[in-house]
């Protein structure tokens, strides 16, 4: 297959960890070209959705990892699949590359994650969906119904629904003195929605990401154990990864979630849950695959790859 890759930049990429990366190996060790375009290349010109596109080769060192050919234009039609993994943040010209994508699945472009989905599930609020799932939670601007959230439950957690990586997630008390500015620097004094949550306790033991692979959950997961003095396990901000077996209760999510997720055309989801708890539903870049390999030996990439080629595999 020639599979094209939306992705950041190559030299930002840390080989070690990106589960980027992790796919490309596993494709290019099947046989599969490898082609790679940053967002700003993917344009709709002469009446067709095209990509400004680089052939790639791996080399397989650590240090000059890849080797690239000179840029050329192809229709993304012309590819057998096209992998959005363009991080966050999730701004305009994202909305926009999802708009782009979307013309090319009409053209006859195969692209994953489906891009109406991924338009369609803000990462934060996606749970909305499952509330039997989920802990206490609102999603407001007034700060006063934050306050009020923050009175009832006494003990919250306060993030954007833009955010990623843990970037300006707080944890609130009803007692913290500092609660009224961090509600205030978040909403952006009442003009931007946000995410309040009761803390559940339970991140002690870690954030859990659970990794849907065409609406099949990987056996294990990641706990993303926060550090010492901190409330937030995301691997950016100093967490360790724990691979683990998934809990019973990590089937019932995953279970209830991946085959409704997957009819939308989400190839690869990552859940996050905290104890019994979901939190957020991850669709535009998940991670966690090289972790969980090289704890568990669970191949992730070659399960995601064995499910891209039957994905391609089917009728157009």
């Amino acid at each position: 297959m020639k599979i094209a890759i939306i992705l950041d930049p190559l030299d930002a990429i840390k080989t070690y960890k990106d589960t980027t990366y992790a796919m490309m190996v596993e494709a290019a060790a099947r046989g599969h070209q490898l082609h790679v375009l940053m967002r700003d290349g993917v344009m709709w010109k002469q009446g067709r959705v095209i990509g400004e596109s680089r052939r790639l080769e791996l080399t397989g060192e650590k240090e000059r990892w890849y080797r690239i050919d000179p840029p050329r234009e192809d229709a993304l039609s012309d590819f057998d699949a096209v992998l959005m993994r363009k991080d966050p943040p999730f701004d305009m010209e994202y909305v926009t590359a999802t708009w782009l994508l979307e013309l090319a699945g009409r053209e006859g472009a195969r692209v994953f994650n489906d891009p109406r989905a991924l338009r369609d599930h803000s990462e934060k609020l996606a749970i909305a969906e499952f509330p039997q799932f989920t802990a206490p939670s609102l999603v407001s601007r007034m700060e006063r119904q934050i306050h009020q959230f923050i009175d009832e439950h006494t003990d919250v957690v306060v993030k954007p629904l833009d955010g990623m990586g843990g970037a300006q997630i707080f944890r609130v008390t009803k007692t913290d003195p500092n609660r009224n500015v961090i509600v205030e620097t978040l909403t952006w004094h009442g003009t931007r929605s946000i995410m309040a949550q009761r803390y559940i306790p339970e991140i002690s033991a870690g954030d859990k990401r659970i990794l849907l692979i065409a609406g099949e959950p990987v056996p294990y997961s990641l706990a993303r154990i926060p550090k010492a003095g901190e409330t937030r396990g995301n691997l950016a901000v100093g967490g360790t990864g724990v691979a683990q077996p998934l809990s019973s209760r990590d089937r019932e999510i995953a279970t209830a979630l991946g085959p409704v997720l997957a009819r939308r055309g989400l190839l690869l989801v990552g859940l996050d849950a905290i104890g019994d708890y979901l939190t957020e539903i991850n669709v535009t870049s998940p991670t966690c695959f090289r972790e969980i390999h090289e704890q568990t030996g669970c191949n992730v990439a070659a399960l995601f790859i064995d499910a891209l080629e039957k994905a391609c595999a089917q009728p157009r």
